[in-house]
């Protein structure tokens, strides 16, 4: 019999934490807990990209110069094939195993108005992590989109009241449950895993 499993992806510099849910007699089962990278050793290019263009000389009126987006650029294209070939070795084992990744749900946050990262990312060094973390989000949006794996998108902030609406549980069910998941997980299990594994309970109850 094939399992319907829903995927959970919390994005983060140098990769995503990927949660696996299965729902078996109306409880959530854990399938996987592991973590994708978008980075390979030793190459700050797919690293951290933005940092890598903040170090470079700047355009004529201050902006960013064509040699550094053309470095984002390399990078960001490494980032999405690293992401995309992770993910179609996911999907790959999920489905030896007779699972089935049917819904993947993304964790976002209110960062959704930055429209260029790089001039974002050099308007002030503060800045630069956070669009790290947002390029490696789009890398992932990237590889579900190729993956085929239908994608929704959740607010990372607003998920746990959200989620006893959701699937019906008050909330301490919900936390008992995540917890129990987590023991079954293994370490490590912190508040990254906590959300991708609720947002792929959610997904996954939700259709």
């Amino acid at each position: 019999m094939i399992v319907q499993v829903g995927l959970g992806a919390r994005a983060q510099k140098g990769g995503a934490v990927i949660i696996g849910i299965a729902i078996e007699s109306g409880a959530p089962r854990l399938v996987l807990s592991t973590f994708l990278a978008t980075a390979v050793e030793g190459d700050r290019l797919s690293l951290k990209p933005y940092h890598v263009a903040a170090v470079m000389d700047r355009g004529p009126q201050g902006g960013a110069s064509e040699q550094a987006r053309a470095a984002v650029a390399e990078g960001r294209k490494r980032q999405d094939g690293l992401a995309a070939a992770g993910l179609d070795e996911l999907v790959r084992g999920l489905e030896q195993a007779g699972g089935k990744p049917v819904v993947a749900a993304l964790l976002v946050n209110r960062a959704g108005w930055v429209t260029d990262l790089l001039d974002y990312s050099l308007a002030f060094a503060g800045h630069a992590p956070v669009a790290e973390g947002l390029a490696v989000r789009d890398a992932f949006r990237f590889a579900f989109a190729r993956s085929g794996v239908e994608l929704t998108e959740m607010d990372e902030k607003s998920l746990p009241e959200r989620a006893p609406h959701l699937l019906r549980l008050e909330s301490a069910e919900i936390e008992a449950g995540l917890k129990a998941l987590g023991a079954s997980a293994g370490r490590p299990w912190r508040k990254e895993q906590k959300l991708a594994c609720l947002a792929a309970w959610t997904a996954l109850a939700a259709g």
